[in-house]
């Protein structure tokens, strides 16, 4: 495995408050919400129910280090005939969310969890995102427990959902559990992703899913008080495990098509001139398309490591526009699919960081049930679907701004020298650049930017206030 690649500022004492007040985000909670949250803090044996009691199954979590807002567990045992029984356990946090209280007011004005370096702005009071309502090890929690059985050839055959009791046995993160699969010892709870996750991908890329295999930045804390950038590949755990999610999703989606009520994540299929452009833009950049893939076949077959591909994967984001959420009730609406997983798809794995999924869940409950859904979930449908487009919007905003922050911060040390970079766009003598080390994204001007190929590239300028940085060709 490619270790990550890091790059360390010494900006000691930089924070983000400046960022956290440029786009008034939350300080904390009011009195209000803390007081029902720690109202709604009580112990789930003596508010069971009819929760079935799923405490035996040896659940594990897969998040990043340190994470404490652990919304999933999984447990994936083998089936008879090669298939899979897939278990899988939200959160459950409408178990502790009064509808129309000032938690769930709370919640639906801020959408979902931020996340900045130097803490998060998250979407419910830590008492219960970190706490209560958390699948922490060790711990009974309440949950909604997905039951998907998947045959041999991945696709599912059967979907219970219910409410239950769970106890995580253990917290692991992305990197432990691909070595302890890379050395052949896994987890008995994972043993069996390597096998699914591999089955997944390959129907994803049948349904015609894309999937944009771009470098991604990261930022950690440094042990000096600055801060870390970092590019970390993305390993085969973190892909496999988003396909358990992605599983669950779909299957939350085709109850409520069925049902005819419900909320999806949806995405229009691209024009056909902009898949004409994207085959202009490989042939341009000297990638064979060959004759008969599909976007999605052709895409996954590139090599995310070569400068030509990730040219290419930077142009495709052109493919994968117009995401956002689609609300019905009683009659389906004109477009139920997502474009870039192929399928009818919902959110509902996340809802200790996303609005949404609550609603969505209640929703899969209810009809799994043969019950009616509620009605408080019936009136937010019309409300969610922009609640969630505004807290996307703010949320990629901040994303950017934090690491644009921080690349201002590295990058302020090295004025006048030179680095290599690969050209993703060009246009006439401006282009977008991905310097690799350190890595920064970022814009460059001069003459012959040519795409997909490395240049070597030369700072000219570093603007801390604008977050902004300028580069030439060297």
């Amino acid at each position: 495995m490619v270790p990550p690649l890091v790059i360390r500022t010494h900006a000691a004492g930089g924070d983000f408050g400046h960022l956290r007040a440029e786009f008034a985000l939350p300080e904390s909670f009011g009195p209000d919400v803390l007081a029902e949250a720690e109202a709604a803090v009580v112990d789930p044996l003596e508010s069971a129910g009819e929760r079935e009691d799923a405490t035996g199954l040896p659940f594990v979590t897969i998040d990043p280090p340190g994470a404490k807002d652990l919304d999933q567990a999984v447990l994936i045992e083998r089936a008879d005939g090669g298939g899979f029984r897939v278990h899988y356990a939200i959160a459950d946090l409408a178990a502790f969310i009064p509808p129309g209280g000032a938690l769930d007011k709370e919640a639906r004005r801020r959408g979902q969890t931020l996340y900045l370096p130097d803490g998060n702005v998250p979407l419910h009071p830590p008492v219960l995102s970190e706490g209560a309502a958390s699948l922490l090890p060790g711990e009974t929690r309440p949950a909604v427990l997905w039951t998907i059985d998947v045959d041999a050839n991945g696709e599912p055959t059967a979907t219970k959902v219910r409410r239950a009791l769970v106890r995580s046995t253990e917290q692991f993160d992305y990197e432990t559990v691909q070595a302890s699969i890379d050395a052949g010892d896994p987890h008995p709870s994972v043993a069996a992703l390597p096998e699914l996750g591999r089955l997944r991908r390959e129907l994803a890329i049948r349904r015609g899913a894309v999937e944009l295999q771009l470098p991604e930045q990261e930022i950690s804390g440094d042990p000096d008080g600055g801060w870390a950038l970092i590019q970390r590949p993305r390993n085969d755990v973190d892909a496999w495990n988003a396909e358990i999610s992605l599983l669950t999703g779909m299957a939350a989606a085709k109850i409520m098509i069925d049902a005819k009520i419900g909320v999806l994540r949806t995405l229009p299929q691209p024009d056909p001139e902009a898949v004409e452009w994207l085959g202009r833009s490989a042939q341009a950049l000297n990638i064979e398309w060959p004759e008969g893939k599909s976007v999605s076949e052709f895409l996954a077959a590139l090599d995310p490591g070569q400068p030509a591909s990730m040219a290419l994967f930077a142009d495709t984001t052109r493919l994968l526009r117009g995401a956002g959420y689609t609300a019905f009730d009683g009659e389906l609406p004109e477009l139920t699919t997502h474009a870039g997983i192929g399928g009818a798809y919902a959110h509902v794995t996340a809802p200790i960081r996303r609005l949404v999924d609550r609603f969505a869940t209640e929703i899969c409950l209810a009809v799994s049930a043969g019950r009616e859904v509620p009605e408080w979930v019936r009136a937010a449908l019309s409300e969610v679907p922009e609640q969630m487009s505004a807290s996307d919007t703010l949320a990629a905003k901040v994303e950017r701004a934090t690491i644009d922050q921080v690349e201002v911060w590295v990058m302020a040390e090295h004025i006048g020298g030179e680095f290599s970079a690969i050209v993703l766009r060009a246009e006439e003598t401006k282009a977008e650049i991905l310097v690799e080390d350190p890595p920064v994204m970022s814009k460059c001007t001069g003459e012959k930017l040519p795409e997909g190929e490395r240049i070597r590239v030369r700072l000219t300028a570093v603007d801390v206030d604008k977050r902004k940085l300028s580069f030439e060709r060297a």
